[in-house]
């Protein structure tokens, strides 16, 4: 292998889910030659027995067993490759990082751009295959006149375009999301149908290396903790804090601060001086961002261009105008004041259903943002 692609070969990143199981099997009655490959990520064998003598995984030994097992009910071939150190390096350290600098990461978008469309897409085209598939709830289009592009997937509760920002156009050439048309409910039908063990498997909602006791304490094992003051934006000292890392733009609960004076919430982190900020609900709002590493899919936005800015995965949307700065930075007004804008979290750009790109929130700005 390694000297002719194979124009109907296609590695399916398969996550023991019934989303990648769908994705294969449809692939494979459309006629494609599928190989089904894992990525181990992540070994949680210390954590969960110390006397394991197999090691877990990100996505758990049991999903990697569930991949296969789809895998051989449709007779494909399948391989599990070991990624735990890109995985660790690009992802877990990151996610560290970014919490120790007072930002708040988003470790899916990270794995998706280093794990999955560049390690993983190598290693695709490694074997001779054409295509590396997944199974994102996103589309991958061709127009006539601009090339690719890529849109939202049809589901609008299962959309997953946005953690998809950091694609480029080369690697638009060769994915495949075989569930963009569809909805959940279609694809779970499609499951049934194909007879795969994952049709009614629940899907997980924890980041996938971290165990139950969360994130804090995942970054204070590794990162240490430093207590500190919690103030207002007057200086005035409410409590103190166990670490800033514990602690997201917008957060509320856990703040452990009394109720007079009416709810609060954390609005920044003063990272020199170790210090929470929180205040009033209204002092959330902020007419804009800064966002920096910014990756355009799609066409640039036109001045006073009006596209839809998606300041973190469950957001609306809100109408907006962007201003390039300098290389590789945006500054993005919106239409309407918009609450808990997120340093380390991504914004995402649309036109329609169309993503034009997006980029990691450096800060919020309030005021006229093209001042």
């Amino acid at each position: 292998m390694g000297n002719t692609v194979n124009n109907r070969r296609v590695v399916v990143a398969m996550s023991g889910g019934v989303d990648s199981s769908v994705a294969a099997a449809l692939l494979k009655e459309q006629g494609f030659e599928v190989v089904g490959i894992s990525m181990q990520l992540w070994d949680n064998s210390s954590e969960e027995d110390a006397g394991a003598s197999t090691p877990g995984s990100c996505c758990s030994l049991e999903d990697i067993h569930d991949a296969r097992r789809v895998a051989d009910t449709l007779g494909i071939p399948f391989y599990v490759v070991n990624f735990e150190e890109p995985f660790s390096r690009e992802v877990v350290d990151y996610f560290v990082e970014s919490y120790t600098r007072g930002e708040t990461p988003n470790p899916c978008v990270k794995c998706n751009q280093v794990l999955k469309f560049e390690v993983l897409l190598k290693r695709a085209l490694e074997l001779d295959a054409r295509y590396l598939a997944t199974g994102h709830y996103a589309r991958i289009e061709r127009d006539e006149s601009d090339g690719l592009k890529l849109f939202k997937g049809v589901d609008p509760e299962k959309d997953q375009s946005y953690f998809l920002f950091t694609m480029t156009p080369a690697q638009l050439e060769k994915v495949i999301f075989p569930l963009g048309p569809l909805t959940k409910t279609e694809v779970r039908e499609h499951a049934r149908r194909f007879g795969l063990r994952t049709a009614e498997k629940k899907e997980s909602q924890e980041i996938c290396f971290v165990d139950g006791d969360g994130y804090p304490e995942f970054v204070s094992a590794r990162a240490g903790q430093r207590e500190g003051e919690i103030i207002d934006r007057y200086g005035n000292v409410l409590g103190s804090h166990r670490g800033l890392f514990r602690y997201t733009v917008g957060q509320r609960r856990g703040l452990n601060i009394g109720g007079a004076g009416g709810p609060r919430y954390v609005l920044a982190m003063d990272m020199e001086a170790n210090r929470l900020i929180v205040g009033p609900e209204e002092e959330l709002l902020t007419s804009g961002l800064e966002a920096r590493e910014f990756n355009w899919i799609g066409d640039v936005p036109r001045e006073g261009e009006k596209v839809t800015a998606k300041i973190r995965y469950r957001h609306p949307g809100v109408a907006s105008e962007v201003i390039l700065a300098e290389e590789g930075k945006v500054r993005v007004t919106f239409s309407t004041p918009q609450k808990a804008v997120t340093p380390g979290q991504a914004v995402v750009l649309y036109r329609g259903d169309v993503v034009l790109g997006g980029g990691w929130i450096e800060r919020a700005i309030k005021g006229n943002v093209g001042q």
